[in-house]
């Protein structure tokens, strides 16, 4: 039997079914998790309903709560991200500090104004312009940080007064409901519930008259379709999606110099972030210099269990997403693009993929085209500027990009071309809890973090006072 349970209502839940939860550094099932019922998830949402009351009504209250509620992350942060590791295949010390970067959220968050406008005060009338919270918020979260992405929702919901149903997703279930677990004890009964299952429990919640406001993190398929759910019924929506993410080398920059930078950008947390790199467009003059820089980082990176000392990257979160990776890397080779270094996967159990780079990759290729999420880079060539922001902007997404130069000032001018959320220059991957994270077009709908991110999580009221 799993030890791990739902938190509905402040309690301890268990469901009426369980499924397996996979060890990716293994491909084994590792252990289970609850499979909540329809009849659990309403009673989910109906503690978020009951609490909401109470909880949208002492701001003070709230900010304590939140405060409290990082301080557990921080002392059980080597235990939860042990739990991390095990279900989501990341070394062990990045685990430790997503926990403790969900901390650092949910601090941010429970220290940040929640303010109010005066827009008119005269012989006539006072107007402000106030925030005021929703209500329940349905929280759909991702496997490639299933903590840190949780927390960029729960901490601005719960700020402006708003319950919430947490669902994470199936590949990484446990460390968010050990979250719910470490959290019972400094949040009221009902203001977070976590509950956990497949597709269907996502389907259900975004189908679900309770919910004001669903926030999801995912691909685009699925955001589409939480659109969709959530329109009969004029849900409000957030939605964070994927990325095709450029970066543009300059003619002035010195390859040895931004090559880590760029290595780290493409392949933290082996690749499995919207916004890292996806492809890099070198001019001509520098292109081999690029390439071979990558590839001997690629054939440097140490890869295998999280859980192991030294270890840089794990595996890929889950077989899926591994067969996808290996089918993009084979075509493009298929197609004449060279691996300089990597190409495949790695011998033996799990899902492991050799830290690729590719070169020489033609025109349509669909790992260049479409996103990879995983270890796997092409590197292209360009001979004119215009020319690379043309096909840097051909895309459906657009989340963020970067430029490097040896010319800040010169870049930050190419990175305002770019049609993206978040322009980078000289850096990659610059996240931080006070930033607004969005993006264009099928990249998403609004934006999370900062100020911005918290107005999406309320609804503006006017106070209009006559004075006479």
């Amino acid at each position: 039997m799993s030890d791990y349970t739902m938190t509905i209502g402040g309690q301890a839940v268990a469901a009426p079914g369980t499924f397996g939860v996979v060890d990716p550094a293994t491909g084994e099932v590792a252990e289970r998790a609850p499979d909540a019922s329809r009849a659990q998830l309403d009673a989910a949402m109906e503690a978020a309903r009951a609490a909401y009351a109470q909880w949208r009504g002492d701001e003070s209250a709230r900010r304590k709560a939140l405060l409290a509620a990082a301080d557990v992350l921080f002392a059980r942060s080597e235990e939860i991200g042990r739990i991390l590791t095990l279900e989501q295949g990341k070394p062990l010390s990045e685990a430790t500090m997503e926990v403790v970067g969900a901390g650092v959220w949910l601090k941010y968050f429970a220290e940040l104004e929640l303010p109010s406008e005066v827009i008119q005060d005269d012989e006539r009338a006072r107007v402000e312009v106030v925030r005021r919270p929703m209500g329940v918020v349905a929280a759909i979260t991702p496997w490639n940080y299933p903590l840190l992405l949780a927390t960029w929702k729960l901490g601005p919901a719960l700020l402006a007064g708003n319950t919430v149903v947490l669902k994470p997703s199936p590949f990484t279930p446990l460390s968010s409901l050990r979250l719910g677990e470490a959290l019972r004890d400094v949040l009221p009964p009902g203001v977070l519930n976590v509950v956990s299952g497949g597709d269907e429990l996502g389907a259900w919640m975004t189908s679900h008259d309770v919910p004001r406001k669903i926030s999801f993190t995912g691909s685009v398929a699925t955001g589409k379709l939480v659109a969709a759910a959530a329109a009969p019924d004029l849900k409000r929506v957030t939605l964070e999606l994927g990325g095709n993410d450029p970066a543009i080398l300059l003619d002035d920059v010195d390859p040895a110099a931004v090559a880590d930078r760029l290595f780290n950008g493409a392949f933290q947390n082996n690749g499995q972030v919207c916004s890292a790199i996806k492809r890099v467009y070198v001019p001509d003059a520098l292109y081999g210099d690029v390439v071979d820089a990558l590839a001997e980082r690629a054939r440097a990176a140490k890869v295998g269990n999280g859980l192991d000392e030294g270890v840089q990257y794990g595996p890929i979160n889950n077989r899926p997403q591994y067969e996808r990776v290996g089918e993009l890397v084979a075509e493009a080779l298929a197609g004449g693009a060279r691996a300089a270094a990597g190409g495949g996967p790695m011998e033996g159990p799990g899902y492991f993929f050799r830290p690729t780079i590719l070169a020489d990759v033609p025109d349509g290729a669909r790992i260049v085209d479409e996103e990879q999420f995983g270890p796997a880079l092409p590197v292209i060539a360009y001979r004119d500027l215009d020319e690379a922001l043309a096909r840097a902007n051909a895309t459906n997404f657009g989340l963020s990009g970067s430029v490097w130069s040896a010319d800040a000032d010169r870049a930050s001018e190419v990175a305002a071309r770019l049609d993206c959320g978040t322009a980078w220059v000289n850096t990659h991957l610059a996240l931080a809890p006070h930033q607004p994270f969005g993006g264009f077009k099928w990249s998403g709908i609004g934006v999370e973090n900062g100020p911005w991110g918290l107005y999406g999580f309320t609804e503006m009221q006017v106070v209009h006072r006559a004075k006479n």
